[in-house]
């Protein structure tokens, strides 16, 4: 475990001890008033309807008054809808009596979903991808690889646990991600396991990489190996996949990208395609061709080119940069390009609202 993941760990314990001590001086005077009859009864009445009141899989919830500010906005549309009906007798539109009516239970709520929120930010706060982006698949046709989230292989093909995504503990689609969950074969329930960041880059390298035949691909991997290598915080880093088979594990599949990144924050697809002329747009026997079926042989090419391209973002979202013989002559610069999307982003929200003046006047 890195220093800031031990320091946050630390923080967030001494936070979750304090506010339960906050909690603890406020339940007598809480219980008394209310009339719940006990820490059990009464926390099992605001924590038990998480998932009635807001949108816990897929939300992404930047802090605790985020997380306070969606829970009541949903319970406070349920109480609506039952004042509409006349359903005075209704269990939220009790508690809500009892939260206008006391200042000591209205504070308690807040505390309560505050640590609510401290235990569970690392999920809380993560985007998390729909099932269908879940899994990626790599390499050649034959030589291919499934990285999940959640792998499970249920009827002779993998699949992701979806109640489990949000769990994951790693950042997503980093090289702590493909250590945790190792590369799946399909069809099979074998997986290919990486012991350390090291078996894994071996693996990249020298398995995947190498196994395209493209000598630029292979330098910007080894560069991509030295920079994991360097890092503070390898595990952190954003996975560069290779070999993207950006419409999944079918057998016969047309196209590749030779790199894509997948940021961990906001899940935006990077992709990178190295286009030398000899392999993208030579054409041969030339001296047998007029210069009319010359013309129509390089327009179809770039034609095949650019509709590749425009299939990556359009149906997949996918934005791909793409790399000439010109640019070609300086993978260092390639690289940098890659680099600005391998270092994972801070997320943060400025919540700028003042949720429990506004909600109980």
């Amino acid at each position: 475990m890195d220093i800031e993941k031990s320091k946050e760990i630390k923080a967030r314990a001494e936070l979750d001890s304090q506010l339960t001590s906050q909690l603890n001086k406020l339940l007598p005077t809480v219980l008394s008033k209310t009339g719940f009859s006990s820490i059990h009864s009464l926390n099992a009445k605001i924590g038990g309807k998480h998932r009635h009141y807001l949108d816990i899989r897929n939300a992404v919830v930047y802090s605790p008054d985020h997380f306070a500010s969606l829970w009541l906005d949903g319970f406070k549309t349920i109480v609506d809808e039952h004042k509409a009906n006349s359903q005075f007798t209704r269990s939220e539109y009790l508690t809500y009596q009892l939260l206008k009516a006391h200042k000591e239970f209205q504070e308690y709520l807040f505390l309560f979903l505050k640590r609510t929120y401290i235990r569970y930010a690392d999920s809380l706060s993560k985007k998390k991808p729909p099932i269908e982006d879940s899994e990626v698949w790599i390499g050649q046709n034959n030589a291919n690889y499934g990285l999940l989230i959640t792998p499970r292989f249920v009827n002779g093909s993998w699949e992701n646990d979806a109640s489990e995504i949000r769990h994951f503990e790693p950042k997503y689609w980093s090289i702590g991600h493909v250590i945790k969950t190792g590369l799946c074969v399909p069809n099979s329930p074998n997986k290919i396991v990486f012991n350390d960041i090291e078996q894994y880059l071996t693996f990249f390298l020298n398995v995947i990489v190498r196994n395209s035949g493209s000598t630029y691909e292979y330098q910007i991997a080894q560069k991509y190996c030295d920079y994991v290598r360097s890092s503070d915080n390898p595990e952190n880093l954003a996975l560069i996949i290779p070999e993207f088979r950006y419409e999944g594990i079918d057998v016969q599949h047309k196209y590749r990208l030779d790199f894509s990144i997948i940021e961990s924050s906001e899940l935006n697809k990077i992709g990178f395609e190295l286009s030398p002329w000899s392999t993208h747009g030579y054409i041969s026997k030339t001296k047998q061709m007029t210069q009319k079926e010359i013309n129509d042989a390089a327009q179809d090419n770039f034609n095949k080119e650019m509709k590749k391209h425009k299939d990556f973002f359009k149906k997949h979202g996918i934005f791909t940069l793409i790399y000439t013989d010109n640019d070609l002559k300086n993978l260092d610069g390639i690289f940098d390009d890659m680099k600005r999307y391998i270092e994972p982003k801070t997320v943060g929200k400025q919540m700028k609202f003042h949720i429990f003046n506004e909600f109980f006047d």
